[in-house]
């Protein structure tokens, strides 16, 4: 199985620990992490930055780092996202802001999402997505997803309110 996207400006792989200072950027970001669980201190999001070199250990694909070609920099993490207890198949995304506006989310989530169904044979893509989040709304639809059931995250995430936006296999494949 390969684990290695390339779109016509990405470079979707799994994350290496060169990618980790612009993780914590990401990561320390208010803005940037207003729905994603808050702002992580450099230690917080040293170990959330473990967890997802972990995850590409324990499952047959995570979060892909995303990285610009034309400049070779880290600019996001999008992808598979099913750690333990989580409530749906997630095809997860987050840039830098710095990256956003620029359509990068929309051409990696859609690399993503085709992984998935293609290569992970899930019949099921979903992305959580707070109901205050408009901008994840607004990329969850342009994809073609559709709003669905609030969900209960796992563990400490359980405080976080969240949509399940998704659609099925034959959705997506009649858009293509």
């Amino acid at each position: 199985m390969t684990h290695h996207l390339e779109t016509p400006r990405l470079l979707l792989r799994p994350p290496l620990p060169e990618d980790f200072p612009r993780f914590a950027e990401f990561c320390a970001d208010p803005v940037t992490m207003e729905h994603l669980g808050g702002v992580q201190a450099e230690a917080d999001a040293w170990r959330s930055f473990a967890g997802l070199l972990g995850a590409w250990q324990l499952l047959p694909a995570a979060m892909f780092s995303v990285i610009e070609k034309s400049s070779n920099q880290w600019i996001g993490r999008i992808g598979p996202w099913t750690p333990l207890h989580w409530p749906v198949r997630e095809v997860g995304w987050g840039l830098l802001r710095s990256a956003e506006g620029q359509g990068y989310a929309y051409e990696a989530a859609v690399a993503s999402v085709d992984y998935a169904f293609d290569v992970l044979g899930w019949d099921r893509v979903d992305h959580l997505i707070a109901d205050a989040n408009t901008r994840s709304q607004a990329l969850a639809e342009r994809l073609g997803s559709e709003p669905g059931e609030e969900v209960r995250m796992p563990g400490s995430l359980a405080k976080h309110q969240v949509r399940a936006w998704g659609q099925d296999r034959a959705s997506w494949k009649a858009r293509a």
